[in-house]
């Protein structure tokens, strides 16, 4: 049997831009996917903490250094840039690998910033 657990995180992003007229997805800054080992194209949840909605969508890259957050397409309607939000990446594994897991956790200050990695 698999365990689905907290693979990496990002707490208190600001959102920076939305489009609606788009396919879909979330863009996150390149160097914050590197960081956490968070994939373009992988499955995360989002949590808007100035609203309290929900989604689930795909990754994009932003360029390294942007600092950019982009809602795009439906999701638009559910985060407005202003909007904090968590970003959570979650991974299948054996229970005695999630055991022994630690998920990496970066939290934000303001302008996008990075405050604290865990």
């Amino acid at each position: 049997m698999f365990v689905c657990v907290l693979k990496a995180k990002l707490h208190n992003l600001t959102v920076t831009h939305s489009k609606i007229d788009y396919e879909g997805s979330i863009g996150l800054d390149k160097k914050w996917l590197d960081e956490t080992g968070i994939l373009p194209w992988e499955k995360v949840q989002v949590y808007n903490i100035s609203n309290g909605e929900r989604f689930e969508t795909y990754v994009i890259e932003e360029e390294e250094g942007s600092g950019k957050v982009v809602i795009n397409g439906a999701a638009a309607r559910k985060a407005q840039p202003g909007d904090r939000i968590i970003v959570a990446c979650y991974g299948i594994m054996e229970p005695e690998e999630a055991r022994k897991h630690k998920p990496l956790i970066i939290v934000f200050e303001e302008e996008n910033r990075i405050k604290l990695k865990k």
